[in-house]
């Protein structure tokens, strides 16, 4: 039997999107999925999906995510973390306590890596004993979190460096039916970046992570180009925000980010409703509707 997969994009603050469409599944109970990836602030906001903990991500991103113990410039122009994932995740798991037997039970999640030593990504399936070095890994922004975590042998940074979208790695991983969350509207595609030579500067450390940063546009844009035309054997389901989406990476306004969690809920209650012959829209009236 083909396997079903859902697939989150990362993109900080824009994760609020995905949350809201999360949470419009849990609503409606609805998890067909034989196992999930997530790249970044995607594999955060799985956690609060397969825990079935409703506005558990909405709420960590409009209550922490907003917070200077989190977000701090002037922290970061004093030689500290501009985002401090790691209080993130530590403070999430304090104040916002993660169902944890429900998040084991269900379908596996996977979380995408940097290797800082060969530029290329790595999954780890989320468990007890690893859960918050993986998510510390998979959030960690270059230059903008200043340390590197290191576990399982390797040391690793953001996950979105390698692998955005991780949708070619559900294919690879035998899924042939696959629901894809992202975090900009189907017409995005990605610039290739003007800085590169800022970033090998401010990543002299780690050379390997500025060259992986040199070509992240390509593969992101290649992870586009599967979705938009994917295998004969694949289905690809997207479901993107719309063309007028407020959030940008780090926003910080409360209006904004409901705005935008508001549009996921929307969207991930029209899919839902596309999906099971409730009501059918076109795909200017449901960008969420693409492929189905």
């Amino acid at each position: 039997m083909d396997k079903k997969a859902l697939v989150i994009e990362g993109g900080a603050m824009r994760g609020i999107f995905a949350a809201g469409v999360l949470d419009a599944f849990i609503q409606e109970e609805f998890n067909p999925f034989q196992f999930t990836i997530g790249a970044s602030a995607g594999a955060s906001n799985l956690l609060g999906y397969l825990a079935k903990q409703h506005k558990r991500s909405y709420q960590i991103i409009t209550d922490l995510g907003i917070s200077k113990d989190f977000y701090n410039p002037a922290r970061f122009v004093k030689g500290g973390h501009l985002t401090d994932v790691k209080w993130l995740s530590e403070t999430s798991l304090q104040q916002y306590p993660l169902h944890l037997d429900t998040l084991l039970d269900n379908v596996p999640l996977y979380a995408a890596t940097t290797d800082i030593n060969t530029g290329t990504a790595n999954y780890f399936q989320v468990t007890k004993d690893n859960l918050l070095d993986v998510m510390e890994a998979t959030t960690a922004l270059p230059v903008a979190y200043k340390e590197t975590p290191c576990f399982s042998g390797s040391c690793f940074t953001d996950g979105a460096v390698a692998d955005s979208i991780p949708v070619k790695e559900a294919y690879r991983r035998g899924a042939r039916d696959i629901t894809v969350i992202l975090s900009h509207p189907l017409s995005y595609s990605m610039q290739k970046s003007n800085s590169h030579w800022l970033m090998k500067r401010l990543l002299s450390d780690n050379p390997v992570v500025a060259d992986a940063l040199k070509t992240r546009a390509d593969r992101y844009n290649q992870a586009l180009d599967f979705i938009r035309n994917p295998p004969k054997d694949a289905k690809v389901r997207v479901i993107a925000p719309p063309e007028d989406f407020p959030v940008k990476r780090l926003s910080r306004k409360p209006a904004v980010l409901e705005s935008g969690y508001q549009m996921g809920v929307e969207a991930g209650t029209h899919y839902l409703a596309n999906l099971k012959g409730v009501k059918r829209y076109t795909l200017e009236e449901c960008s969420a509707c693409y492929a189905l």
